[in-house]
């Protein structure tokens, strides 16, 4: 069992480090092209930031797990957008500014992130399905990319473009082979507990795939780039319930158990509304609201540890 939990930390060290270093370097090859800080924080930082969960669910699916990768994919979405906003504000010290863009899309975005709950509702996925998911998430970021590109634009700096995506590459390969090992090590662990595999899923190896995300809002933050930061968060969750979920559906129809849907499903857009509906609150995020995602996340975790644990 100890060799089980050695390898899990590595392996998540690997997958946090490679999307830390990936996102960075994302964001330097972005730098120069005329985008909204907003659309650079939904688009180019979130399709980065996806990738952990990514890598996890697609192995998963390979080990003959997809509920384990569909777990941790709703679980680190709750996480994202309850406990890491209330992170974010709290060390921050101050409230986080929302931008237009955002208050825009406070009604379309928890409509599409109940669409893999509709489909998924018989607890299965079909490529069929999985060809909606993945149409009406990139519809989404098409008409954010669209209505974003006239915004504020980096400096043209662009550094040395070689040197970036080498880095962006090895840091990539970071992610694959930290993935790999976290889904196989986390799986057998649970086995050595007699814990439900699922439940690991979404309480600790989700928190951990949300890491690259908190790191890169807590920089963004601290630069007054508020928009960014809520932007690779909301760009980070859909893409995760959309078209993550949709290209695992395509690679390989699967089944899981409803219960993801029903339970940690409705919990992830409970989450979406109340996060917009404080957002639209004098369009800031304030320490009062942030204390109240946190409880909400942490009804989430009891939710779920007494679900689970009684499977």
């Amino acid at each position: 069992m100890l060799n089980n939990v050695l390898i899990m930390v590595f392996a998540m060290f690997l997958v946090i480090k490679g999307a830390t270093l990936s996102t960075k370097y994302a964001v330097r090859l972005a730098e120069g092209y005329k985008l909204s800080k907003y659309v650079v924080g939904l688009i180019v930082v979130a399709v980065i930031s996806i990738l952990p969960e990514t890598f996890i669910a697609i192995n998963s699916a390979l080990e003959g797990v997809p509920d384990f990768g569909l777990g941790t994919l709703f679980g680190s979405n709750v996480a994202d957008l309850s406990l890491l906003f209330a992170v974010v504000v709290f060390l921050a010290g101050r409230n986080i500014r929302i931008s237009g863009n955002i208050i825009k899309e406070s009604y379309v975005y928890p409509i599409l992130l109940i669409l893999p709950l509709v489909l998924g509702g018989d607890g299965y996925y079909s490529r069929w399905e999985g060809c909606a998911l993945v149409l009406s998430g990139s519809l989404f970021y098409y008409l954010a990319f669209k209505n974003g590109s006239d915004g504020v634009g980096f400096s043209k700096r662009l550094g040395n473009r070689y040197k970036n995506v080498a880095w962006l590459l090895l840091s990539l390969s970071m992610l694959l082979v930290g993935a790999h090992f976290t889904v196989t090590s986390a799986t057998s662990l649970a086995r050595d507990l007699g814990v439900n595999e699922i439940l690991i899923g979404m309480l600790i190896v989700g928190l951990g795939t949300i890491m690259p995300e908190l790191f890169f809002a807590l920089k963004a933050v601290k630069s007054h780039s508020d928009s960014m930061a809520v932007g690779d968060v909301l760009g980070t969750v859909l893409a995760d319930a959309t078209i993550v979920v949709g290209i695992l559906a395509i690679i390989s129809p699967f089944a899981f158990p409803r219960i993801i849907v029903f339970v940690t499903g409705v919990f992830m857009v409970l989450a979406a509304a109340i996060l917009f509906y404080f957002m639209r609150s004098g369009r800031t995020l304030t320490k009062k609201e942030s204390f109240a995602l946190l409880f909400f996340w942490i009804a989430f975790v009891v939710v779920e540890v007494l679900i689970n644990g009684l499977r």
